[in-house]
């Protein structure tokens, strides 16, 4: 995880701006002869709009998180981008009866290995969270018909991930069902801790010494205000004399063991860690840690139910 750049959500508001036109509704039958049903398909992202014009057979996802999405949504992609950081994917327990066993290929990590997509032979190309440029839009759309982010360097909330990436597979009833059954995880969960509304938490990453308390903008956050807690907007790098600013209603570490920032006596001294209301969520190579960092449909509820229990102590029961 201390290899993934900070990700940029917007406001819901902001992406809900760009309107994702669509010529019907897909269902998820095989294709028929002739013209597809629900298709053909165009959905608007940051460099233009795409059309998608029969169900896609071979899904190649080339954002860092796309996989998970295609699969909530019955569909195996062929190639997938490395997640990146220390935290194997590929053994994702969230995952596991989804990709009922396949392996799909690895189409890059850091850079798209834009060769190794194109020799996978894709009839769509998914990077609604990939940070592509225009540039690398453009060679990927030579190759097939693809879904960018849809706002340049601005990733989606989970909820209209799915709903893009749905419409681009032609089965946006299932995303909708998708989104209600992880919204309703969500509201199960606040329901058994009422505890949790409306109170801070400092959500720090701390990765090669660094701690970043992160925000809104960071997809890792939204476990957090999905379940009522307040975050703050935006993400920061705190410096040492800054690291009072995590001494909130509650803290949760990610990327490092405990004794690792209990070995620092600027964070050991703090009110809420010596009040016992930090939650460490395991280093970077954890499955939690992975799960915070996919945000997905699949992932979120793996996560609520390993986090949920440990917020609900540092905030104390109902």
């Amino acid at each position: 995880m201390s290899r993934v750049p900070v990700r940029f959500a917007a406001a819901l508001a902001a992406v809900l701006a760009l309107l994702l036109a669509g010529c019907g509704s897909g269902g998820s039958e095989a294709p028929a002869a002739g013209p597809t049903p629900g298709f053909p398909v165009t959905v608007q992202h940051a460099f233009g709009q795409t059309t998608i014009p029969t169900r896609p057979q071979r899904v190649v996802t080339v954002g860092y998180n796309d996989a998970d999405f295609a699969l909530a949504l019955g569909v195996v992609p062929v190639g997938v981008r490395d997640f990146i950081g220390a935290f194997d994917e590929t053994t994702r327990p969230w995952a596991q009866q989804a990709l009922n066993g396949a392996r799909p290929e690895m189409v890059g990590g850091n850079e798209i290995d834009i060769e190794k997509v194109a020799s996978l032979q894709p009839d769509l190309i998914l990077g609604v969270y990939s940070y592509m440029d225009r540039a690398t839009y453009d060679r990927l759309s030579q190759i097939a018909p693809t879904v960018a982010d849809p706002v340049e360097n601005v990733a989606a909330p989970w909820q209209e991930q799915t709903r893009i990436t749905a419409r681009a597979l032609g089965v946006p009833e299932r995303g909708e069902q998708v989104v209600g059954d992880v919204e309703r995880r969500f509201a199960d969960a606040r329901a058994a801790n009422p505890q949790l509304a409306g109170k801070s938490i400092a959500v720090a990453l701390v990765a090669s010494g660094e701690y970043n308390l992160l925000g809104r903008d960071d997809a890792r956050t939204q476990l957090f205000t999905g379940l009522g807690l307040g975050v703050q907007e935006t993400t920061e790098t705190l410096s040492t004399e800054q690291l009072g600013r995590l001494d909130q209603q509650g803290v949760a570490v990610l990327g490092v063991p405990p004794q690792t920032v209990l070995a620092n006596p600027l964070f050991a001294n703090l009110g809420a860690v010596r009040a016992d209301r930090v939650a460490f969520l395991g280093d970077e190579a954890s499955p939690v840690a992975g799960a915070l960092g996919f945000s997905s449909p699949l992932s979120l509820p793996f996560a609520l139910d390993q986090v949920t229990p440990e917020l609900a102590r540092v905030y104390g029961t109902p």
